[in-house]
């Protein structure tokens, strides 16, 4: 029991996010934007304006449980948006404990730039450079009376489509330094997003949904908060990474954003089977839509709702309490996105392959050492102690191929077994299915590959260190360098977030993340680009080879 609920432990720390201080500021005295459903009165620091809690549809609650979004209703009067709305319906990321969040959890933040921050077009221009009009009071377009619109970066929080929110994640460098205006988004979790049954036409793929309907909130009222509609780039680590695949991929999502970031989330990623425990299948984040179905028919027997009409059972699980829903196994269950959808018609990795996917510029990468966070929570359930039982694993994991895994990386050439094994599933499972993908799109698309190579990181996670496998660059840890952690950064791992929230920001606003002249360039795909601190620094590297990905492309997938 306590090695499953350590797996479940992993797979929700896929990815939680990394909370940081919020801002705060005197109800009343904020500013104000008339969005299309109403105004909001939003909060001022730090050199950013911050406008939280905004709804972006109905609250799915009652009869609309498991219905797509409908629009938010509009209001009257100025809607205090000082601070986030409820969170999704989700179980704890870390240790024991019951549901938490709403129902009524469709909210998103924005935060805008200052009026005299740069533009991300031209990030190393000081404030003075940058020039603007200057922010005034009352209702205005943040970025000042006749300011030039500014990209805009629509980030979807990981979680492994289980947990997370949106605030967790503190874009104040995002905005201020780079320029752009920001957007986090929630989205609904576990079996109240991603549930199939009949009675819903199969499985309507509702948290896709959500992030669509979000997208169009975002088309309609960016310009009012100084953001471009017409240069929108949809970005997300871990789950949120696997989101940007889903838009890239889904015909729904066309004409909703421009660019698109892939953090840790790639559209290939697969986990092998029995990778954590020996009783736990592959992670699959894709699976087809039949099996989400049958999933529900069991689901709704269990928990009392399986009479013979559809529309009945329907009824009774609308009827539940979300407490009855929200349980591990559910949440764990229907965390997969289903395709032969109509919003997903195809398999992503499918849909690259056939060429199927929107025309944007795409950036993604991978950290160095993805899944070591992940194999230090089941180590002590399931050690690596020496060569025996990591050849053990290595067979339940690869069958058959399991010697020629063990050909490219051998247990001697690693500080220990475990370091080993992290490093098979990190280069199977993350970096050459990402590198991989990058091919596909590079065939139609500016394509830009990068690998987070700081294995000094802070672990902005919390767990504790486990022995025998320092977590290194691990799976999220890029995240501290882009978003206001509060976690202290040295010198160089300030000045290496400086250059990755350049590169971000720039590629959100013309689709290249270099910067005329300069001197680390960024090469597109299949070059890939490690961002690294002083000394290493950021240079250009081989990771094709370097991950064995020669092996790993005529392994079949989990």
């Amino acid at each position: 029991m306590a090695a499953g609920k350590a797996f479940l432990l992993a797979l929700l720390l896929l990815c939680g996010g990394p909370a940081g201080p919020a801002s705060a500021d005197d109800e009343g005295r904020g500013p104000v934007v008339e969005t299309d459903r109403g105004a909001v009165r939003g909060r001022e620091a730090s050199g950013v304006r911050t406008f939280e809690g905004i709804p972006y549809a109905a609250p799915p609650t009652g009869p609309l449980r498991w219905r797509l979004p409908e629009p938010a209703a509009r209001w009257d009067g100025v809607r205090d948006a000082g601070a986030p709305g409820a969170r999704c319906v989700q179980l704890p990321a870390v240790g024991p404990g019951g549901p938490s969040g709403s129902e009524d959890c469709l909210f998103l933040n924005v935060t805008v730039p200052g009026p005299t921050a740069p533009y991300a077009t031209a990030p190393y221009a000081t404030a003075a450079q940058a020039g603007g009009a200057a922010g005034a009071g009352g209702q205005a377009r943040p970025g000042g009376e006749g300011a030039r619109p500014r990209p805009v970066m629509v980030w979807f929080h990981g979680g492994g489509f289980m947990n997370g929110a949106g605030d967790l994640y503190r874009p104040g460098r995002l905005a201020s330094q780079g320029g752009a205006v920001i957007v986090t988004v929630n989205y609904r979790l576990g079996i109240f997003g991603l549930l199939g049954h009949p009675a819903l036409g199969g499985a309507p793929d509702l948290a896709l949904a959500d992030q669509q309907a979000a997208l169009r909130w975002v088309r309609a009222n960016a310009a009012r908060f100084g953001g471009d509609p017409g240069n929108v780039t949809v970005f997300g680590e871990s789950a949120g990474g696997l989101s940007a695949c889903l838009h890239l991929t889904s015909p729904a999502s066309a004409g909703l954003f421009h660019r698109a970031i892939v953090q840790s989330g790639s559209c290939s990623l697969v986990v092998p089977p029995r990778s954590w425990l020996p009783t736990t299948g592959a992670y699959e984040p894709f699976v087809p839509e039949d099996r989400t179905v049958a999933a529900g028919l069991d689901a709704a027997a269990r928990l009392g709702c399986g009479g013979p009409s559809p529309a009945g059972a329907l009824e009774c699980l609308r009827g539940l309490d979300a407490g009855a829903l929200a349980t591990p196994e559910l949440m764990l269950r229907f965390s997969s996105v289903s395709y032969g959808t109509a919003l997903l018609p195809t398999e992503p990795r499918r849909a690259l392959e056939r060429g199927e996917f929107h025309r944007v510029p795409v950036m993604q990468g991978s950290t160095h050492d993805e899944m070591r966070i992940f194999l230090g929570q089941t180590l002590a359930a399931y050690p690596v102690p020496d060569g025996r039982a990591y050849r053990s694993r290595l067979r339940d994991a690869f069958g058959a191929q399991a010697a020629r895994v063990e050909a490219a990386y051998p247990v001697t050439a690693y500080a220990t077994p475990a370091t080993a094994f992290a490093a098979v599933l990190s280069d199977g499972s993350f970096v050459c299915p990402q590198l991989r993908d990058s091919r596909a799109l590079a065939r139609h698309v500016p394509s830009y590959d990068y690998r987070f190579d700081d294995r000094d990181a802070p672990n902005y996670t919390g767990l504790p260190d486990v022995t025998g496998l320092p977590y290194g660059a691990s799976h999220g840890f890029e995240l501290p360098s882009l978003f206001d952690t509060g976690l202290p950064l040295s010198a160089a791992q300030r000045a290496l977030s400086e250059r990755m929230i350049g590169y971000w920001t720039r590629f959100a606003a013309a689709g290249d993340p270099d910067a005329p002249g300069s001197a680390h360039r960024w090469p597109r795909s299949p070059a890939v680009l490690s961002l690294a601190p002083a000394p290493a620094g950021i240079r250009t590297v081989d990771a094709s080879a370097e991950h064995h990905c020669a092996l790993w492309d005529s392994v079949p997938p989990a």
